[in-house]
């Protein structure tokens, strides 16, 4: 018994450890990965029949610019808006615009499921289809913006080390939902605390 008590704390130590790892470099982690995902995706959309995603992403540019784009002129807005998006969260300078184009491209990526849920949906279970999955998976990279949107005004995880012991059968505060200890004010940076 002695020897998995001796197992657990060192894993207890490896875990906090890594706790505090994450909490100073998770962010800036995040941020670039979405960076080089837009960057990536966005280069992609330059060269026709590569992107996927091509047919649906150009209808769809073509419908919300009221058919001032259409064609391959529509896959370029739309690859030069993700590709300024990448660059702007790789380095980090502009973050501020970056996270706006992200929103704005969000919804024109977001929209075909308003505008053509048959053809995204069909079937008699309504299945979603790849080019659907593709849309939908967008949520984490709204959540991810979000996050991200949220060190404008100095937000950062905070390590607040504690035992996998201490906490393993504890729900943590804030993790679960907005701590109601904690309340942002105008005039204070909002914190995001880390459990």
């Amino acid at each position: 018994m002695k020897i998995l008590a001796n197992l657990f704390d060192r894993f207890d130590h490896l875990d906090t450890s890594m706790n505090r790892w994450l909490v100073t470099y998770s962010i800036p982690i995040l941020r670039v990965s979405m960076g080089l995902v837009f960057l990536g995706f966005g280069f992609l959309k330059f060269f026709p029949g590569i992107s996927p995603i091509e047919v649906l992403a150009t209808k769809t540019t073509t419908v919300l610019t009221l058919g001032q784009l259409r064609g391959h002129g529509a896959m370029d807005l739309v690859a030069t808006l993700e590709c300024i998006i990448g660059v702007c969260f790789i380095t980090g300078r502009f973050l501020r615009v970056g996270v706006w184009l992200m929103g704005a491209q969000m919804l024109g990526a977001m929209s075909p499921l308003v505008l053509y849920p048959a053809e995204l949906f069909p079937g008699p279970l309504h299945a979603p289809t790849l080019a659907a999955q593709y849309i939908i998976k967008d949520i984490i990279l709204i959540a991810a913006g979000l996050i991200i949107a949220s060190t404008w005004t100095g937000a950062r995880i905070v390590s607040e080390p504690k035992s996998m012991k201490s906490t393993l059968f504890k729900r943590i505060p804030g993790v679960y939902g907005p701590d109601p200890v904690f309340k942002p004010t105008l005039s204070t940076p909002a914190k995001t605390r880390q459990a």
